[in-house]
């Protein structure tokens, strides 16, 4: 059988309650852009919200002005999603945990080895995460270059999770990959 090749993530839809709490949440709270609002076409009792999470693509929501917020953590169950992580920049995730204090959300924060989180819930109890990489990738790689070849090292030294040193290390053996192959190609292109 062969495989279908997806390209990344178009969209994620979740099921909210009321389009106030939609847009106070995802747009007041997390800063998304509100982008449109048109009718849930395959189900007409509930409308269909659209952010703009950052990089272009959407984060969906169904809403239903009948629905109460959950205020209860989302299930976790086989089947269900855990969490949606969303990437924050140095800067940002430094001023977050106050600017949820201020808000009254409750949070925590986590150091991930290569990365640090910090977990909230949306009003219907769906954890969220905001993401920060402890590292920048260097022009020309995507970050899962980085995190590939940091586990890769992080697996040969048989280190229990990745780590600071992993990353720089990878970062280094990427470049220095980089600079060689650009080497090896310079006289064949001066060649012709």
């Amino acid at each position: 059988m062969k495989k279908i090749q997806v390209q990344g993530v178009h969209h994620t839809t979740i099921v909210g309650s009321t389009k106030q709490s939609a847009i106070d949440f995802w747009s007041g709270v997390l800063g998304m852009p509100f982008v449109l609002e048109q009718p849930n076409l395959g189900k007409p009792d509930e409308n269909h919200l659209y952010f703009d999470p950052g990089d272009g693509r959407l984060l969906t929501v169904f809403t239903n002005e009948s629905r109460d917020d959950a205020r209860r953590p989302a299930p976790r169950e086989i089947g269900c999603v855990e969490h949606l992580a969303f990437n924050v920049s140095r800067a940002t995730f430094t001023r977050v945990p106050d600017r949820l204090r201020e808000r009254g959300i409750e949070f925590l924060q986590r150091d991930r080895g290569f990365m640090d989180s910090i977990y909230l819930q949306d009003p219907n109890g769906l954890k969220i995460e905001l993401a920060c990489y402890k590292f920048e990738t260097p022009e020309g790689f995507r970050d899962v270059d980085v995190l590939m070849a940091a586990h890769r090292l992080r697996v040969e030294r048989g280190d229990h999770h990745i780590a600071e040193e992993h990353l720089a290390d990878a970062i280094e053996a990427l470049l220095e990959t980089r600079d060689r192959l650009e080497r090896a190609e310079a006289p064949a292109a001066v060649a012709r």
